[in-house]
């Protein structure tokens, strides 16, 4: 897996309900911030929900856009991950890791890709085999995307994250072309799977990732702005 250490990192873990994205985002830059200044300091992992929001990448375009920008009632942010329009909103998971990468491997494509294989193996415990497309990013089900993944990197340190579409209502999609792909259409797992339990699908993922980058996983103290 190319770590440095045989030892597991440790991994401070804020376990959040429904957060609003403004305030999350604070977080984010403010645990990024802290471990540039000091970099041995331990992981964080992020996980919560959001109420309905539209996020944009540094270089997306507007003309994914399908409502005014200028004139709208819908929250939007433009934030500095990579990729183009997303939506989210409750029953979609959404992780952010604040992650050292000198201490795994100093390679975005292999930190996306470990991304997608936590997905993965998620899916893979209800049955479900998601798959990769060449040349994307994210996770797909049956040619329709269940997990988008846009991130920002700092002096090796991680934000942003993955946001996987676990019961959401799937109607603010139609509002945007989602991550630009005009082709393919956007998923969720509750299409597969009724009555699944987001909770417990959030505890997979906590579960899954400790295990793929091989870290202990510890509560975090209450984040505040």
């Amino acid at each position: 897996m190319g770590f440095n250490s045989a030892n597991k990192r440790e991994c401070s873990l804020y376990n959040y309900g429904e957060i609003d994205y403004q305030t999350a985002w604070i977080w984010q830059k403010s645990l990024q911030k802290e471990r540039i200044v000091n970099p041995d300091r331990s992981d964080a992992l992020v996980i919560l929900e959001h109420p309905p929001v539209y996020t944009l990448g540094t270089g997306s375009s507007l003309e994914f856009l399908k409502f005014d920008h200028q004139q709208t009632e819908y929250e939007l942010y433009r934030v500095e991950r990579g990729g183009e329009v997303t939506y989210h909103c409750p029953g979609q998971i959404v992780a952010y890791p604040i992650l050292n990468l000198r201490y795994y491997q100093q390679d975005l494509h292999w930190y996306l890709r470990q991304l997608e294989e936590v997905v993965l193996q998620v899916l893979a415990l209800y049955n479900l085999t998601g798959e990769r497309i060449d040349g994307l990013t994210g996770v797909w089900l049956e040619g329709r995307k269940v997990a988008a993944m846009g991130i920002k990197v700092s002096s090796w340190i991680t934000m942003h994250g993955f946001a996987l579409n676990v019961c959401p209502d799937l109607t603010g999609f139609e509002r945007i072309v989602p991550c630009g792909i005009v082709d393919r259409s956007v998923g969720s797992m509750a299409e597969f799977i009724p009555n699944i339990n987001p909770n417990l699908v959030r505890q997979q993922i906590i579960k899954v990732f400790s295990e793929i980058f091989h870290i202990e996983m510890l509560d975090g103290q209450e984040l505040s702005i």
